[in-house]
């Protein structure tokens, strides 16, 4: 059974939102523009901050769905916290664009959010945690990796499954290894602040 949600995971995680939003508005292939990411980011940059929410929201609920579903059928920790995993796994390398694919932020917040359905506080926690980090960083980039790490701390001191958190880590040290030409940027001083994306979206 685990092997078949993690398939289902991996294939619902690999619907390219942004990409395909992009194609279809635009008619411009979202790996050509900008840093060349799929994801909500990117896609601001091309479509404004409110077509980037919007894939972000898709990108979070293609996560967190497939990962409902499932509890539907299964009550295992493993299966679930496996079928999260592979949602984002999809994402990051979704096998329609030759597995080039996004960092996964939005998606790994909605398997969070959607790990217990009924207990969403981690995800919900480092959303705001995101949107803190975010503002006063001005880096999207590091606002995203800080706040995975943050949600999954708090998942034990929130009774969430021990599956579960160690998933988390492992999605988290995932997101770290995707935003690892980011991370150089900042080094070097040439990342984009979240102010130059807004004024590109004005343009």
């Amino acid at each position: 059974m685990i092997y078949f949600w993690m398939c289902l995971g991996y294939l619902a995680g690999s619907c390219p939102t942004g990409f395909l939003i992009t194609k279809m508005l635009r008619d411009i292939d979202i790996r050509t523009f900008g840093s060349g990411n799929i994801g909500a980011t990117n896609a601001g940059r091309l479509l404004g901050k409110n077509w980037a929410f919007t894939i972000a929201a898709f990108d979070m609920l293609k996560g967190g769905v497939i990962v409902l579903v499932a509890s539907h059928f299964t009550d295992s920790h493993l299966v679930l916290a496996a079928t999260g995993v592979s949602s984002v796994i999809g994402h990051d390398y979704p096998i329609w664009l030759r597995f080039k694919g996004g960092k996964g932020v939005a998606t790994t917040f909605g398997v969070f959010g959607f790990f217990d359905f009924f207990n969403p506080w981690p995800a919900l926690i480092g959303g705001c945690a995101w949107y803190f980090i975010m503002k006063k960083s001005k880096y999207v980039s590091v606002a995203s990796m800080f706040a995975l790490f943050i949600a999954t701390l708090l998942m034990p001191l929130f009774g969430m499954p021990r599956q579960y958190y160690f998933a988390g880590y492992f999605l988290s040290l995932l997101a770290i290894w995707r935003h690892s030409t980011n991370i150089v940027n900042i080094k070097k001083g040439i990342e984009d602040k979240v102010s130059q994306n807004e004024n590109n979206n004005t343009k």
